[in-house]
């Protein structure tokens, strides 16, 4: 099991995810941005929409997803 924190994967916070492989944690993360969506939290507001404009070239939003990937998998084993 490996661990990245809101923050690692792009948001506004040290949530703190735990999961055995890298789709795991984006989904976890995923959610937890829709939480805060819904509870309209400023700072998770502001990464989203820093997150939206590198959605708006598939070029960047993979590399990007892959250099989190990249990170996860030298992650140490918690």
């Amino acid at each position: 099991m490996k661990t990245m924190t809101c923050k690692q994967l792009g948001g506004a916070c040290d949530e703190v995810f735990r999961a055995d492989s890298f789709e795991e944690i984006a989904e976890m993360s995923k959610e937890h941005g829709m939480d805060m969506f819904q509870k309209q939290d400023e700072a998770h507001l502001n990464a989203m929409s820093k997150m939206q404009e590198l959605m708006s070239s598939p070029e960047e939003m993979e590399k990007w997803f892959e250099s989190k990937r990249k990170e996860f998998d030298v992650l140490p084993n918690s």
